[in-house]
């Protein structure tokens, strides 16, 4: 009879790993798709925005050597990701290609300048910012004229600020659920063994004591429940790069580690103090409190 009730207890307390372990994975997983899609919005965000170019128009009697200068003084800028340097005859080219027609023969003349794409870091893209580098650059002796698309900074900047709440708002209340959700089923866990718990408090053991062994417990399932969500993201991420290779995610080692790190950090706070806080409502109660 003790035996079989022994491997009765065996079962229902492997069954009921099982579905922690089960529930642990899923919301993990879905952590893990969530936090990717909020990563690689921000770079996919930050690219548009360093795609997008300030030119600095010279004056016509400024020497190479001047020109050199400004390149030089430019690329030494905390906010300047790339500098690229354009003569008017290379500019004359372009323009012909576009219109389909020679236009210097046309007129006479090259009537463009000598110009400096300069592309600004992400932080930097945005109105206020550029407004106050526009201003800056207009006070150089070298440069004639700054332009850049401020209708397109206003609209990237308006979006992506949007787009980013509104993730945020998502993945903050999907990571609450997740919580809930891993700690209802940890508790679940910890409750099967309250009346364990209780006896060896009336034997002596101290607190810690006690929680140790739940909390490793616990652990380990977490752990083994990331894994599992690893792997189904790891799946998602090479099917996404394989359909869209243009968002290179395999390429990008630090989003993948980031994610990757984050996830298996999240199960460990999570199911310990779960766990932590579990055991401690039992070790709590009285022993009359434990059949409620």
């Amino acid at each position: 009879m003790s035996a079989s009730f022994d491997k009765y207890q065996k079962r229902r307390l492997r069954s009921s790993y099982f579905s922690v372990v089960v529930s642990i994975s899923l919301v993990l997983f879905m952590v893990g798709v969530l936090g990717l899609i909020l990563l690689k919005s921000t770079s996919v965000a930050n690219h548009f925005k360093e795609k997008t170019a300030m030119t600095l128009f010279l004056k016509d009697e400024i020497s190479k050597k001047n020109i050199d200068d400004l390149r030089a003084s430019l690329n030494k800028e905390p906010f300047i990701k790339e500098v690229v340097y354009i003569s008017k005859e290379e500019a004359a080219t372009t323009h012909a290609k576009d219109l389909g027609e020679d236009f210097i023969q046309f007129l006479g003349t090259n009537p463009l300048k000598n110009g400096i794409d300069i592309y600004l870091k992400a932080a930097f893209v945005t109105p206020e910012k550029m407004t106050e580098i526009e201003t800056r650059f207009q006070k150089n002796a070298f440069v004639a004229e700054v332009s850049y698309d401020k209708p397109l900074i206003e609209f990237l900047t308006k979006n992506i600020q949007q787009i980013s709440f509104w993730l945020l708002i998502v993945s903050a209340f999907f990571g609450l659920i997740s919580i809930l959700l891993i700690n209802s089923s940890l508790r679940l866990s910890v409750y099967s063994k309250r009346f364990n718990i209780k006896t060896m408090q009336m034997v002596g053991a101290t607190k810690g004591f006690i929680r140790r062994p739940f909390i490793i417990q616990g652990i380990k399932l977490g752990m083994i429940g990331s894994v599992i969500a690893l792997l189904g993201l790891a799946a998602v991420i090479y099917y996404t790069n394989q359909h869209i290779p243009a968002l290179q995610l395999l390429n990008d080692y630090v989003l993948l580690s980031e994610l990757f790190g984050g996830v298996l950090l999240v199960a460990f706070l999570i199911t310990w103090l779960s766990t932590y806080f579990a055991t401690q409502r039992y070790l709590n109660l009285q022993t009359d409190e434990l059949y409620y």
